[in-house]
């Protein structure tokens, strides 16, 4: 079944771009298109579509505004906010995203029609593929009674370093179940995408302020937004956020989130751990990479972090977990049920590199559990 869609946005251009687009995508198919917010509720009450691709910045009734009219209709439609690389369409966009929205693509700034529509078309892609496998799990969940009699799925829980690990088959690799014996972490490394920012908000809104140690983040997100997200959770949390600067050394209860369009790397200076950002090619197609900055902490503090994967599609920090793991550094999984995409997560839990697989609401409690070292 393709997945519906509704376009939104005020621009002629645009819809004739995003709608081009997605119709050049196997099984998607483009439902209609408004050039108004204020007609959305009423289009999307007659076309029922599965998602929504909002212009975030539409003079009269904002994106913000739209999401709001959906939810006080009852109206449940996934929304794909797209968005100017702005400070007024970042700020937008966050919210949207810490509102409940899916995900978010930028406007390209090409010099040709075909150019724009390659680059939305290459950035739509696999969100709409992730978007159609998270639909089609929800029909089948609800569809239950045609399916054959499964076992119960496992409750995700934490187990302590002096548990024997789980047995196989309760959803986590067993090579990978027992945590591992060893001194405590001395910082914390978080890699996210797909859904990170309300992920992070919620992450960040429990953490003490006197956690004890470092926090480092790759949040997949482009210059200008990475800043904006910074200073939200900075504002939600005990913890201080800011984006990360070149050469600064890591110091305790402080969270450092690398920049848009940079790569970070932690390396040794003295008795310090230093941050270093550069202009290194993309990995995964990613500028910030997790597996970029998993690696360089596996290579130079390896058995001294805690590794934490969390919501994203695609597989990127899975490489990177893998050094980490061999090194001795323990490793948080994001459950699927609370992810908004099981890509990054599950690249982990396959590969039997998880030591705990939580949902959202535990992982903060968790990290503070295995930092200060006492039991849960």
């Amino acid at each position: 079944m393709a997945v519906k869609v509704l376009v939104v946005d005020d621009s002629i251009l645009y819809r004739r771009v995003l709608t081009e687009a997605l119709n050049s995508l196997p099984g998607v198919e483009v439902a209609g298109s408004v050039a108004n917010g204020a007609y959305v509720v009423s289009r999307v009450r007659d076309l029922r579509p599965d998602l929504v691709t909002l212009d975030i910045e539409m003079p009269g009734m904002n994106g913000i505004a739209v999401m709001e009219a959906l939810r006080q209709a009852g109206l449940s439609v996934k929304v794909l906010v797209i968005s100017g690389v702005t400070v007024s369409g970042g700020k937008l966009t966050l919210q949207a995203l810490q509102n409940g929205a899916f995900d978010f693509i930028t406007k390209p700034a090409g010099s040709s029609l075909e150019e724009n529509l390659r680059a939305i078309r290459e950035e739509l892609s696999p969100r709409l593929r992730a978007l159609a496998h998270r639909i089609e799990v929800q029909n089948i969940l609800r569809s239950g009674a045609a399916l054959e009699p499964r076992p119960a799925a496992p409750v995700a829980r934490t187990w302590s370093r002096t548990e024997p690990p789980p047995a196989p088959g309760n959803g986590v690799k067993a090579a990978a179940a027992a945590s591992p014996a060893g001194r405590k972490p001395e910082m914390v490394v978080i890699g996210v995408s797909t859904g990170g920012p309300k992920a992070l908000t919620t992450i960040f809104a429990t953490l003490p302020g006197n956690l004890g140690v470092p926090i480092v983040i790759v949040q997949h997100m482009p210059p200008i937004f990475t800043q904006l997200l910074a200073a939200n959770l900075s504002a939600i949390s005990a913890l201080p956020v800011r984006e990360a600067c070149h050469g600064e050394a890591l110091v305790p209860n402080q969270a450092y989130l690398a920049p848009g369009g940079k790569q970070m790397r932690l390396v040794p200076d003295s008795a310090s751990k230093v941050l270093q950002l550069s202009d290194d090619p993309p990995e995964n197609s990613c500028r910030p990479s997790v597996d970029y900055l998993f690696r360089s902490v596996a290579n130079h503090f390896p058995g001294r972090a805690l590794a934490v994967i969390l919501t994203g599609m695609g597989d990127d920090g899975a490489r990177g977990l893998r050094l980490l793991k061999s090194g001795g550094s323990t490793v948080i999984a994001q459950d699927e049920a609370s992810c908004v995409v099981y890509g990054m997560p599950k690249a982990a839990v396959d590969a039997g590199l998880a030591d705990s697989v939580l949902p959202l609401d535990a992982i903060a409690d968790r990290i503070v559990t295995l930092v200060r070292g006492t039991q849960p």
